[in-house]
C-alpha cells in the first residue's frame, strides 16, 4: 500500500520532526488496514513506543493478525508468528543447542522469539511451563539456554492474543504473569459502516502485501527515547497518584495497581501524549491508556457489575482532573 508521506524513505538518522512525520504516516497506515480500530491503533503504538507488550484478548477473526503484520511492516520490524497449543515446547520458542559432531561443540540454532515483532497467537492455549519461557524472555529480554545467555533485539516487541477464557483448552495466565503486559486491548466486531466496506473491499492480505515500511529499528528506538522527554507536571503526576491510591481503597478493585503498574501508567501516557504531537502528558492521556493498563492486572471486586475496564472507566469519572 502506497501512502503520499511513503515517499519519504527511512534514513540512517532524522531529526524528531521527520520522527513525527513518519509516526503519523504509521497510524495512517495501520487504520487503512485495520479499519474503525483507530483507538486500539493508538493504543498499540503507544505501548510500542512505550516499550512494553501488547495482550489482546478477543474471539477469532477480529484482525489480532492483521493488526500485528500490519504493525511489523510499517515499522520495518523482522516478524515472527508462533501459534501456540497444547504440545508447543520451550524450546519452539527461543531455540536450542545442537551438538555439532564434526567441530566438537554445540551450537545454537535461534527460536523465532529473535524477532524485532513476535506475535504469540493463543498465547492460553498453551502449558504453563511454554507460556513462563516466553514471559520470562518478555521480561528479562534476553534467553538462557545451556547456560549460555542470548540477547533479544532492541527493540523487541510482543503482541499476544488470548482467547476468551471461556474457551475450552485453555490454560489462564497468572497475575504475575499478566502483569509483563503493558497493555490489554480488545478489537471488538466492526461497525455495520466499516464491516460493509470490509465485504466489499480488497482483500487485507492483498493490502498487507502492498504496505511499505514507514519506519526502521532505529528510528523505533529514537521515538522511545522521544518519548522519556515528554513533561509530566506536579498536578498531573499527583491525578495520576490519586487514581492509583483509588484503585487500592477496595472499592472498584480486589487488589490495587502496584507501583510497578504506576510506572507503566506513566510511561504509556508519555507516549500517548507524543502521538498526540504534545510534549507534555495531559489528563486525557492517562485517561486513554488507563482502562487498558487495568483490565488484564486488577478483578472487580464481588458485588460489582461489569469487567475491570468498565469499573475502571467509572473511576475515572469519579476522580476530579487536575
Amino acid at each position: 500500500m502506497k501512502h503520499s508521506s511513503a515517499n519519504v524513505s527511512p534514513q540512517p538518522t532524522s531529526n524528531q520532526h521527520e520522527r513525527r512525520q513518519l509516526l503519523t504516516a504509521a497510524l495512517a497506515a495501520v487504520n487503512e488496514v485495520l479499519l474503525g480500530k483507530p483507538e486500539q491503533v493508538r493504543l498499540a503504538f503507544a505501548c510500542l513506543l512505550a516499550r512494553g507488550h501488547l495482550l489482546i484478548e478477543d474471539i477469532p477473526g477480529v484482525g489480532k493478525t492483521t493488526l500485528a503484520r500490519a504493525l511489523a511492516t510499517v515499522t520495518g520490524a523482522r516478524y515472527q508468528r508462533v501459534q501456540f497449543t497444547s504440545d508447543l515446547m520451550p524450546a519452539d520458542i527461543v531455540g536450542l543447542s545442537v551438538y555439532r559432531r564434526d567441530e566438537e561443540r554445540f551450537e545454537f540454532h535461534p527460536g523465532p522469539i529473535f524477532a524485532d515483532l513476535l506475535l504469540a497467537d493463543e498465547v492460553n492455549r498453551a502449558t504453563p511451563k511454554t507460556q513462563s519461557a516466553l514471559l520470562e524472555a518478555m521480561a528479562e529480554n534476553q534467553v538462557t539456554v545451556e547456560g549460555t545467555t542470548h540477547a533479544l533485539p532492541d527493540p523487541f516487541f510482543v503482541i499476544a492474543t488470548q482467547n476468551p477464557l471461556d474457551m475450552i483448552g485453555t490454560y489462564p495466565l497468572p497475575d504475575s504473569q499478566l502483569d509483563r503486559f503493558l497493555l490489554s486491548v480488545s478489537l471488538g466486531l466492526p461497525s455495520p459502516e466499516f464491516e460493509k466496506q470490509l465485504l466489499l473491499g480488497e482483500d487485507r492480505a492483498h493490502l498487507l502485501a502492498r504496505m511499505e515500511p514507514l519506519l526502521d529499528q532505529t528510528r523505533l528506538k529514537l521515538l522511545q527515547q522521544d518519548c522519556n522527554q515528554v513533561r509530566v507536571s506536579d498536578p498531573l503526576l499527583a491525578y495520576l497518584q490519586t487514581l492509583l491510591a483509588a484503585t487500592r481503597n477496595q472499592r472498584w478493585f480486589q487488589h490495587g495497581l502496584s507501583p510497578r503498574a504506576g510506572l507503566a501508567l506513566l510511561r504509556c501516557a508519555r507516549a500517548h501524549a507524543f502521538i498526540e504531537a504534545r510534549d507534555f502528558v495531559a489528563p486525557e492521556d492517562i485517561k486513554a491508556v488507563f482502562p487498558g493498563l487495568v483490565r488484564h492486572r486488577l478483578t472487580v471486586i464481588q458485588g460489582q457489575e461489569g469487567s475491570a475496564e468498565e469499573q475502571a472507566l467509572k473511576l475515572l469519572t469519579q476522580v476530579p482532573v487536575p
